[in-house]
């Protein structure tokens, strides 16, 4: 048995080699350097050798040295970075900052010197199912949704007909992609009137961390709000406003997903845009969300079904809406939350009673827990067997 075959916690001959791969081409790459800073802060030095890894906004790979320092320096983002940790002599890069450019893969001879990555990456190219296709290349064991999921779960307008397929209740909605809009403007218009209302929420399909939405007050914003989102992607998701609080719950698990505390958001302004997420003093958590016993329980009843629905795995915060005192509807999941310190995925589990540094050592379980299961998975079974070990 190899170290990398070792479960965490066993008797392995060495730490397990963590990855940490953060930054990427997304418009979320300040959030992901955020969220880095807090998970490289809690990995412990003393049970896991740490080896960040950045992903430059060119796309470029940064390793060796010290990689998270030197894109917040780029990206001019204060951080309160975590003491600089050594890079190991056999690391990509060596001890140096070393700057690899990509040919849409791992750089070489990182995956085989990995136990486990934690991709911190939020947005396109790192929440959608591309990282974590290059991880399932690579054989490597990693934290978080698989290609499938992640990809379900980026892409608001499959994640919303997967959620109804599994009659899971969601806010109306239209998806209007960007050759409709071009063509089709005035009946998309008359659709939009029809069947949302005003106000109504228009969204990329794509991203997250509220980039690129719009509140629609009138008929005569509309064009405007789908210029942003389609400048964005090439699918846009008109959905009705509705008055309503905003309940999130944390999921952890791989086949047997647990739900956190809910917690409720008060953004602080009209709507929980970019600026009340990220803007200190805007936005506030209460955790746990005044609510009563029974509407707990059925938020995070909801948070596992959407969990398993797309068939996430790890972890995963799912948002919803609670419209007058009874009526939920779910918003989204989203299978790389924020993680930083103050994020609320971490914050609900911590009231959970699972604090942050353990959030951490249970993440890199689940991990390997899951690749053991698919490398059997993978492995023929011998002849006049069965597979599924009934024999």
């Amino acid at each position: 048995m190899t170290p990398r075959d070792v479960p965490h916690g066993g008797a392995a001959r060495r730490k397990l080699r963590i990855g940490v791969i953060f930054g990427g081409r997304s418009g979320e790459h300040e959030v992901s350097l955020a969220s880095a800073a807090s998970v490289l802060s809690a990995i412990d030095p003393e049970r896991y050798e740490i080896v960040p890894m950045g992903i430059a906004k060119d796309g470029q790979w940064l390793v060796g040295g010290d990689p998270l320092r030197a894109l917040a320096d780029t990206a001019g983002v204060r951080l309160a970075l975590p003491p600089a940790t050594p890079a190991p002599a056999n690391a990509p890069g060596g001890q140096a900052l070393a700057r690899i450019p990509t040919a849409g893969g791992l750089p070489a001879g990182v995956a085989a010197r990995l136990d486990v990555v934690f991709p911190v990456l939020h947005g396109p190219y790192g929440e959608d199912g591309t990282i974590q296709g290059l991880l399932e290349l690579a054989d490597v064991a990693y934290i978080g949704a698989s290609v499938l999921a992640s990809a379900v779960g980026m892409d608001k307008a499959t994640m919303k007909a997967v959620f109804q397929a599994h009659s899971l209740p969601v806010v109306p909605h239209l998806l209007v992609r960007d050759h409709e809009w071009a063509e089709e403007r005035e009946a998309v218009g008359e659709r939009v009137a029809r069947e949302l209302g005003y106000p109504c929420f228009v969204k990329p399909c794509n991203l997250g961390s509220s980039v690129g939405i719009s509140k629609v007050r009138q008929p005569s914003e509309l064009s405007a709000a789908m210029g942003i989102a389609l400048s964005l992607d090439r699918k846009a998701l008109v959905e009705r406003g509705i008055v309503a609080r905003e309940i999130e719950v944390s999921v952890l698990g791989n086949d047997h997903p647990e739900a956190s505390v809910p917690g409720e958001i008060r953004p602080g302004k009209e709507w929980y845009d970019y600026e009340a997420k990220y803007t200190d003093g805007i936005a506030q958590v209460v955790i746990p969300a005044p609510l009563s016993d029974a509407l707990a329980r059925e938020f995070q009843r909801l948070a596992v079904a959407a969990f398993r629905a797309v068939d996430a795995a790890g972890l995963a915060r799912v948002d919803f809406f609670l419209e007058g005192d009874s009526r939920i509807w779910l918003n989204e999941i989203n299978t790389i939350p924020g993680f930083t310190r103050l994020s609320a995925y971490p914050r609900l589990w911590e009231a959970s009673g699972l604090p942050y540094p353990k959030l951490v050592d249970r993440l890199i379980e689940l991990a390997l827990e899951r690749h053991a299961a698919k490398r059997r998975l993978a492995s023929p079974a011998p002849p006049g067997t069965d597979p599924r070990g009934g024999g």
